[in-house]
């Protein structure tokens, strides 16, 4: 629905019986981070429109491995469901040794919610008042600036990679077990620069705590409209898009899925859901389950090269 107006939610009638519980979405990351707070830009309103109610359950552990493959055990039935990015389903399996489930095999995508930039960020009061700056410093003094991820493989991590060989510079990577702690740290001045997913730290931007120095978008999008992009400084090769997106496990019913997309797709044109999408620096998409499952096989190419390049491995 990229591009498109949002309009007012519709309630959806139930079809053969489904839903008719709770519908459970897993986070497979801990409270306070990005994929968190996607997860309940959705299910806060979801139940306005299927009259049934949707929680939420965060199980972290793995780089998220953990969460996704509860999901890729759970029954069948479309009442669990998995809240996912890039970094889980594009970047995990050829990062570990052992995911515990392959994207293609083990999920069924329901749709897209979002696509969003990383966004480069320090605390207010960094001495780096721009990116280059950034880059000047960890030239001049290699390997001493730190920058935190919210774990080793992340999106974020490898993004940090690809970004210091262009650039020609030199940091040291420090991974975390989420967003939210990095974040804490990064507050604390225990680490330098945090790059993240947007939706982990735009209210932090909105109030001054944070400040972004570059965002890896083709252009500048909600909070981060005055924050150049990547491209703009000079960086041709690296654009680089994150996204959140609903999966069911395989073997759900075409009909199911069909319903839950439709029912996901009005809530995300409710006006305070994309708004709430918006402000924090991503983009509404909800597509197609076939659109949806293309973009994930071309991530997944695309981001399995940039693992072996970066040397990343989890045993």
């Amino acid at each position: 629905m990229t591009g498109a107006p949002p309009a007012a939610a519709q309630a959806l009638a139930a079809r053969d019986g489904f839903p008719a519980q709770p519908i459970r979405f897993i986070s497979p990351f801990p409270a306070g981070g990005g994929n968190d707070a996607t997860t309940r830009f959705v299910t806060t309103r979801l139940p306005e429109v299927t009259g049934q109610p949707a929680l939420v359950e965060n199980r972290g552990g793995a780089g998220g491995n953990i969460g996704a493959k509860a999901v890729a055990d759970a029954r069948a039935d479309g009442y669990t469901l998995l809240t996912a990015q890039v970094s889980l389903m594009a970047v995990n399996p050829t990062l570990y040794a052992s995911a515990g489930f392959d994207p293609l095999k083990n999920f069924v995508p329901v749709t897209q919610i979002n696509a969003a930039p990383l966004a480069i960020v320090v605390p207010a009061d960094s001495p780096l008042k721009d990116f280059d700056e950034l880059v000047r410093r960890s030239k001049a003094q290699p390997g001493r600036l730190t920058y935190a991820s919210p774990g080793n493989g992340t999106l974020s991590h490898l993004v940090g990679v690809v970004l210091q060989k262009e650039a020609g510079a030199q940091m040291t990577h420090v991974p975390y077990k989420g967003a939210a702690p990095a974040i804490t740290d990064l507050m604390g001045h225990q680490v330098d620069v945090l790059v993240t997913s947007t939706a982990s730290v735009a209210g932090m931007i909105q109030n001054g705590k944070l400040r972004a120095l570059a965002v890896t978008s083709p252009r500048r999008v909600g909070v981060f409209a005055k924050v150049p992009t990547l491209e703009e400084l000079g960086y041709k090769n690296a654009r680089f898009e994150d996204w959140y997106g609903v999966f069911a496990p395989a073997g759900t019913s075409r009909e199911r899925v069909a319903y839950l997309h439709e029912a996901i797709v009005r809530t995300l044109r409710m006006p305070e859901v994309a708004r709430l999408i918006t402000d924090g620096g991503s983009e509404v998409v909800g597509n197609s389950p076939e659109a949806f499952a293309a973009q994930l096989r071309q991530d997944i190419d695309r981001w399995s090269s940039v693992v072996k390049l970066s040397g990343a491995r989890v045993d």
